[in-house]
């Protein structure tokens, strides 16, 4: 079976951490465009795309965020599935009509989150799961005809609009990268030393189980893929007896 085409728009401002740790989560053949110096892809020749975190906010003024949304806006009306973590998934709610502001408030750490269980992003997901978070923005209005798919106390923390699914969470994460971010935020001395306690390798283990959600994606991306197959042959056997009927 052929790996799909998964084209990764990295907008982590060139953190080594984003490549390694989506190299290893996406089972697929991977495109990495630089989004934080406006590189995108030159075409759609891809089954799906995923859109990282970053320590930008998708409402800044950015030269290089311009043509990332033109992009993702023209993939997603192509009907090119999208997944979207942290800074991605804020972006794809915007694009598609949402709204991302700040929380006021700085959600960092292994946080519980709850999914309403309807989802097959989540699928073996417990409801309530532990995944590791850093965000001070968020999607506070879905767009329209999305459906909520994981909340927290902070904010929501996932959603679907058609083919395209965001989350706010990390579930790339590994342990180095959770340390690293924490020590480059402007955290106080105590707060930041209870972060820290808490990057433990149980803590950790407890958080893999949210990486289902890439396998499961590329599972619905493959699934998307076989229906353009088939609707591609059922419209070329449609011309063909047409054709046939001159």
């Amino acid at each position: 079976m052929s790996h799909l085409r998964i084209a990764v728009l990295n907008a982590a401002h060139q953190d080594k951490n984003t490549t390694r740790n989506f190299r290893r989560e996406l089972d697929a053949s991977l495109a990495e465009f630089d989004a934080t110096d406006g590189t995108v892809p030159d075409d759609f020749d891809y089954d799906g795309a995923v859109v990282t975190g970053s320590r930008s906010s998708v409402y800044w003024d950015d030269d290089w965020m311009r043509p990332v949304k033109e992009w993702v806006a023209e993939a997603i009306d192509r009907g090119i599935p999208f997944l979207g973590v942290c800074w991605g998934h804020q972006l794809l709610a915007e694009v598609l009509g949402g709204t991302v502001d700040d929380m006021g408030v700085y959600e960092v750490g292994y946080s519980e989150i709850e999914h309403t269980g309807d989802s097959r992003l989540f699928d073996g997901i417990d409801e309530t799961f532990t995944a590791f978070t850093s965000h001070s923005d968020a999607v506070v209005d879905l767009p329209s005809g999305a459906d909520p798919l994981a909340k927290n106390e902070y904010s929501n923390h996932g959603f679907r609009k058609d083919r395209v699914f965001g989350v706010q969470f990390h579930p790339e994460y590994d342990s180095k990268t959770a340390r690293e971010l924490v020590h480059r935020k402007d955290l106080s001395e105590e707060r930041l030393e209870s972060i820290l306690a808490e990057i433990t390798e149980e803590n950790y283990q407890q958080s893999c189980e949210a990486k289902l959600v890439f396998d499961n994606f590329l599972e619905f991306v493959r699934e998307v893929q076989t229906e353009n197959v088939a609707s591609g042959a059922e419209s070329h056997d449609a011309a063909t007896r047409a054709s046939g009927s001159d």
